[in-house]
């Protein structure tokens, strides 16, 4: 019997509103996640220990965990730290960094995880992955996806506003790396998940085209829901491909090469899909995704993140070698150092420098 339907792994909750996090009790207790009230909550010292002082009364059940970093040590010591606990979850409350180790500690203890996310500065919120920094650098992880995802708008206006632009960033590199796929699918052959594609891209067109900016809770909103869809993209293709192709080559070069001088992931990220789509001679979208990046204060050029010209082209050069196996623009062209010059010129001139 053919196969007429497949099931999409996915958070069994997706709450996106103002107040959000005041009802994350009864969210919780309703979708039977922890009725009981039983969770290990990974917090900052920071922004986490303030919104301890706001939840603790709700989460009286709850047990709270300071994590100080975003390193695979800090991880592990957190997931010992929690195993002798008899807990229905993990809650991870925060940035980027808390929710990575909370979601790497659940996987090793073998608890659901829920994101609580406190700024949107990129899509792994919702994603199978775990980004952590290592004694190698940093490396990704493969971890389950949160079974519930809960984003306060009135908590993410509260922000520093660059956290919030590193994730339109990342939401819009979403156009270029999709594209860099159906390069691969027709260049080598490599099968494209039309789902995962059809709502990555997605994704990144609604904030690309969405008139709104930080300060709008209806492009907050877009926002957040095009991080969580990312997400659920790369569950869906059991891979990062839908949101990660020379944007992010570039990106991890940025890190690799210059790991004192690199700006946020989203920044890195958004300046490399623009330079993307402008190599496969997609012109016009490059321009306009420039235009979009520079409405919302991000950099499109080198400079605008304090690198020189051939600071750039050094890390497009190394961009392939960050990801072997992956083929993107970068690796179709193979240019060589002259080249990505001459096209850096290029664009450029283009966009206005």
């Amino acid at each position: 019997m053919p196969v007429l339907t497949r099931l999409i792994p996915s958070p069994v909750v997706v709450d996106i509103r103002d107040g959000a996090l005041d009802d994350l009790g009864s969210v919780l207790a309703d979708q039977r996640i922890s009725s009981a009230g039983k969770l290990a909550v990974a917090i900052s010292g920071g922004s986490g220990a303030r919104l301890r002082e706001r939840l603790a009364p709700a989460l009286p059940g709850a047990t709270w965990y300071e994590v100080n970093g975003g390193t695979l040590d800090d991880a592990i010591k957190l997931a010992d730290a929690m195993k002798s606990g008899h807990y229905d979850a993990v809650v991870g409350l925060g940035g980027g960094k808390i929710i990575d180790c909370a979601k790497f500690a659940a996987a090793r203890i073998g608890l659901p995880l829920v994101a609580v996310a406190t700024n949107l500065s990129h899509d792994g919120l919702c994603s199978p992955v775990a980004t952590l920094d290592n004694d190698a650098g940093r490396g990704s992880y493969g971890v389950p996806n949160p079974i519930a995802v809960v984003i306060d708008l009135g908590v993410i206006r509260q922000a520093p506003p660059r956290f919030v632009r590193s994730g339109i960033g990342d939401a819009l590199s979403n156009i270029s790396a999709v594209a860099d796929w159906e390069l691969a699918n027709r260049e080598k052959g490599e099968q494209i998940d039309g789902l995962a594609a059809a709502m990555a891209r997605q994704a990144g067109e609604a904030v690309l085209r969405h008139p709104g900016d930080v300060t709008d809770d209806g492009f907050l909103q877009v926002l957040a829901e095009g991080l969580v869809l990312t997400g659920i993209a790369m569950s869906v293709a059991g891979d990062s491909r839908p949101a990660s192709g020379a944007c992010h080559e570039i990106n991890h070069a940025f890190d690799l090469l210059f790991p004192k001088r690199a700006a946020s992931h989203g920044e890195q990220c958004g300046l490399g899909a623009a330079f993307a789509m402008y190599l496969r001679g997609a012109h016009q979208e490059s321009a306009f995704m420039a235009e979009v990046l520079r409405r919302h204060r991000l950099p499109v050029l080198p400079k605008d993140i304090g690198f020189s010209v051939d600071e750039f082209v050094q890390v497009v050069e190394f961009a392939p070698r960050t990801r072997p196996g992956r083929y993107t623009i970068l690796e179709h062209l193979d240019l060589n150092t002259d080249e990505i010059r001459d096209a850096y010129a290029d664009y450029a001139k283009a966009i206005g420098s």
